[in-house]
C-alpha cells in the first residue's frame, strides 16, 4: 500500500514542479523616453523577479523564477538605449537570468504588473539616465511683458498604452501624436504663442506627470487630444471635454473617462495620491480647481464653435467628466477627443494627414478666439490687443520663461547659441526667468 501512496506523491510533486515551471516569456518590447528607457517582457503568468546591478563593465542583472523564454530578444530596437546587448541562460534549472550590457551607469526600477483588460501579464524594467546634462536657468525677480501664451499639448496614451484601436490597425497614440506635432507647429508659428508637448515619441507618460509638466512650463492652457473608440461602431462625432467635480454630464462622458483613466495601469502605476490621504487630496484639488473650470468651459466652447465648421460633433456643448489627466488644478485644461476610431468613417478620415491636419487647425483657431477675447494681461497678445507695434525689421524681443534655455531658444527660432549671445552681449548660459533678449532675424 505504501508503493502507490509514494509513485501518487511522486506523481503530484512532479506535476507540481511543471506547473511551476509553465510560466513563459511570451514577447518583449522596448521603448525609449526623453529620460529613460522601458523595456517590457509579456509574461503567460505572474512571475517572482530580483534585479541587481554591477559595473566595470556596466551591467544590470534580471533573475526570474520558475520562466521560460520563448520569445527572440535580438530584434529589439537598442539603438539611441543605454542597453548595448542583451544575453540569456538557464539558472537553477527552471530560472532565467537576463543580463543587460549597459554603455553607461543608469537607475533600474521594476514591477510586475497583473493581466488587465487584453494586457497579458508583464515584468518592466525601467532604466532611467544618470548622465542628463541640463542648461541651469538662474531664477530672478524680473519684471516681464509681451510673453507668449504657453500652450501645453498632450497626446494621450503612448508607448505600452495604444489607446482605442481602429480598423486597419490604426492606433490612438500613432493619431493623436501627428495631430499634437501639427498643432505645436501651428501655435510656435504664431506670433505670441509657445507650445510644448508632454510627449514628444512613442512612449507612455503618467497622468500625473503630464499635468506636473504643464504647471512646472507655467502653461496658460493645457490641451489633452484623443481618438477613442465606444461599443457601438456606429459612435461619431468629436467632442470637448472639462473636468466635472461632481459627475459626468452624460453617459458616453462618463465611459470615456473611465477608460482614459485606466490608462496610468497599463503604463505601470497607481495612485495618483501616493503618500498622501485620497480623500483630503481631493478636496485640496477640487476647492483650487474652481478658478480654472470656469476658464476650461469658455475655451472649450470656442474650440467647439471652431471645430464644428470642419467635423461633424457628438456634442455641441464642453461634457464634463472625471478625467485625471484635466486636474492641474492652476491650469485651464481641455480634452479633445478628435473622433471615434472605432467608427469606420472617421477613422479613415484620421488616417490621413490632411484631416488631421485640419483637426489641428480647428483647434487651434478655438485657442487663438479664446486668447484674443480674454489675453494674460502681461502677454504679447494683450498688448498687440491694445494697440504695440511689432519690434523694427532685423529684431525680435522675447521674455525668458521658467524652463527655457539658450540652446531650446535657439532652436525655436532658427538662429544659432552664439548669434543669441552677440545680440544679448552674453558670455555663457546663464538667464533669467522675465528677462528680455533680441532674437535677431534676417
Amino acid at each position: 500500500m505504501l508503493r502507490p501512496i509514494v509513485t501518487l506523491l511522486g506523481l503530484c510533486l512532479s506535476l507540481c514542479a511543471q506547473t511551476l515551471a509553465a510560466t513563459t516569456i511570451d514577447g518583449a518590447r522596448l521603448w525609449r523616453a526623453p529620460d529613460h528607457t522601458r523595456l517590457v517582457f509579456d509574461l503567460s503568468g505572474p512571475v517572482d523577479h530580483s534585479i541587481f546591478s554591477l559595473s566595470g563593465p556596466d551591467r544590470l542583472v534580471v533573475d526570474i523564477q520558475s520562466v521560460k523564454l520563448k520569445t527572440n530578444l535580438a530584434d529589439l530596437p537598442l539603438e539611441n538605449t543605454p542597453i548595448r546587448t542583451l544575453r540569456t541562460a538557464p539558472r537553477n534549472a527552471d530560472d532565467l537570468r537576463i543580463v543587460l550590457d549597459l554603455s553607461a551607469a543608469v537607475k533600474p526600477r521594476s514591477l510586475v504588473l497583473k493581466k488587465f483588460g487584453d494586457k497579458a501579464d508583464r515584468l518592466v524594467i525601467d532604466l532611467y539616465d544618470t548622465d542628463i546634462k541640463v542648461e541651469k536657468t538662474v531664477v530672478a525677480s524680473v519684471p516681464s511683458s509681451k510673453r507668449d501664451i504657453v500652450i501645453a499639448i498632450d497626446a494621450g496614451h503612448g508607448g505600452e498604452d495604444p489607446g482605442a484601436l481602429g480598423p486597419n490597425r490604426l492606433r490612438e497614440k500613432d493619431v493623436v501624436l501627428a495631430i499634437a506635432r501639427d498643432l505645436k507647429k501651428l501655435v510656435d508659428a504664431e506670433p505670441g504663442y509657445r507650445a510644448f508637448m508632454t510627449r514628444t515619441g512613442d512612449y507612455y507618460v503618467l497622468h500625473a506627470k503630464r499635468r506636473n509638466l504643464a504647471r512646472a512650463e507655467r502653461a496658460d492652457l493645457f490641451v489633452s487630444i484623443h481618438a477613442d473608440a465606444f461599443t457601438n461602431p456606429k459612435a461619431r462625432g468629436a467632442s470637448v471635454f472639462a473636468l466635472s467635480q461632481r459627475g459626468a454630464t452624460s453617459e458616453m462622458a462618463r465611459f470615456l473617462a473611465q477608460r482614459e483613466n485606466e490608462a496610468d495601469l497599463f503604463g505601470g502605476e497607481g495612485t495618483i495620491l501616493e503618500g498622501r490621504d485620497e480623500m483630503l487630496a481631493s478636496v485640496l484639488v477640487d476647492l483650487s480647481m474652481t478658478s480654472t473650470l470656469s476658464q476650461s468651459l469658455q475655451v472649450g466652447d470656442k474650440v467647439i464653435q471652431s471645430m464644428k465648421k470642419m467635423a461633424h460633433m457628438h456634442k455641441h456643448h464642453v461634457e464634463q467628466a472625471n478625467f485625471l489627466v484635466l486636474k492641474a488644478p492652476d491650469v485651464p485644461s481641455i480634452l479633445v477627443e478628435t473622433g471615434f476610431i472605432s467608427n469606420p468613417q472617421e477613422a479613415r478620415k484620421l488616417a490621413t494627414s490632411s484631416y488631421r491636419q485640419q483637426m489641428a487647425n480647428a483647434i487651434f483657431g478655438g485657442i487663438k478666439n479664446y486668447f484674443y477675447e480674454t489675453p494674460p494681461s502681461d502677454s504679447y497678445i494683450a498688448w498687440r490687443k491694445k494697440g504695440g507695434r511689432d519690434e523694427a525689421p532685423g529684431r525680435k524681443e522675447y521674455v525668458i520663461a521658467r524652463g527655457d534655455t539658450l540652446t531650446a531658444i535657439a532652436r525655436r527660432h532658427n538662429v544659432s547659441v552664439d548669434e543669441l549671445r552677440r545680440a544679448n552681449n552674453l558670455n555663457g548660459s546663464t538667464i533669467m526667468i522675465g528677462q528680455k533678449i533680441q532674437i535677431p532675424t534676417s
